[in-house]
């Protein structure tokens, strides 16, 4: 993955980077976009399962007009550490963020997030709220009564057997082909890089353990703090979303305690919206931030 990766980000202007984080004692990877001199300020791109930074790619670059942009490979994804015996509890992961953001003297955020990094970095965002300047939610999940679809997917890290092959090449392959309308985008090389971090037992092992470590009272944690912030919002989910098919009645429930927020549906567009509609994604995308910068 690193050379699929690294040849996709870098020839978008995208800086691939590693940084080993001393408090944790963790090594992150993460991609870079964007020369602005103001370096405490960044949009923070957070992806889902079982994706990594690759998946912001086509997003980055435009997205840097507004500040510098970081996107991230949370732990057991991408090019970051992959322990199997790590907790992936929701403070675990909140700790390498903000270490990250620590070293980087980074103080101010426009949280971007997706998928299962939605109730990650929303609980981050939680606990250090101070930090954070607004908030984009795309495909994700916000409260505890979970879905059937969120179950079954839970279920499917678990089962003897159906795990085992849900975390190799194959049920990688699986979950994006499900995960996006326009098939076409998902080609070879795009898949490899989806792939390719997964190699070794111990990689898949920290792949399922991500799926399912995640406390049921973060979740009610996350959803408290999402109806109850005061700061800018935008939702954009995908039409054609069958890994969240009840993503649109979630982005409605969260937008009647926040008459201001911005709710944008993505027509012929799957749950990795980010890989299968990127230019229309950006556009309710560019339009937020440029508001949002405006009312600085």
């Amino acid at each position: 993955m690193r050379s699929q990766e690294n040849s996709a980000a870098l020839s978008n202007g995208i800086s691939s980077n590693h940084l080993y984080l001393e408090k944790t004692d963790f090594n992150i990877h993460y991609l870079q976009a964007g020369n602005h001199a103001d370096n405490n300020e960044v949009i923070l791109l957070i992806h889902g399962w079982p994706t990594s930074s690759f998946l912001y790619r086509h997003m980055m670059k435009p997205l840097a007009q507004f500040c510098n942009v970081i996107a991230i490979d949370l732990p057991g994804f991408g090019l970051s550490d992959k322990d199997p015996n790590a907790s992936y509890s929701f403070k675990y992961h909140a700790a390498i963020i903000d270490n990250l953001l620590s070293t980087l003297k980074i103080e101010r955020v426009h949280l971007v997030v997706h998928d299962l990094g939605g109730p990650i970095g929303l609980w981050w965002a939680k606990q250090y709220s101070k930090k954070v300047a607004s908030y984009v939610l795309l495909d994700t999940i916000v409260y505890d009564d979970f879905s059937w679809a969120v179950k079954l997917f839970v279920s499917m890290t678990l089962i003897p057997g159906i795990k085992n092959w849900f975390s190799r090449r194959g049920g990688i392959k699986f979950s994006m082909k499900l995960g996006l309308k326009n098939k076409h985008r998902l080609n070879k090389p795009v898949l490899e890089a989806y792939q390719a971090p997964f190699k070794s037992k111990d990689d898949r092992q920290s792949l399922l353990r991500t799926a399912h470590k995640l406390h049921i009272n973060g979740f009610k944690d996350v959803a408290e703090h999402m109806e109850s912030t005061d700061k800018p919002l935008c939702m954009i989910y995908a039409k054609n979303d069958v890994i969240l098919p009840e993503v649109k009645d979630t982005f409605s429930r969260l937008k009647k305690r926040h008459s201001s927020a911005e709710l944008h549906s993505i027509p012929e567009c799957g749950h990795f919206l980010q890989e299968d509609c990127p230019e229309a994604v950006l556009k309710p995308l560019l339009s937020f931030y440029h508001r949002v910068k405006a009312s600085d």
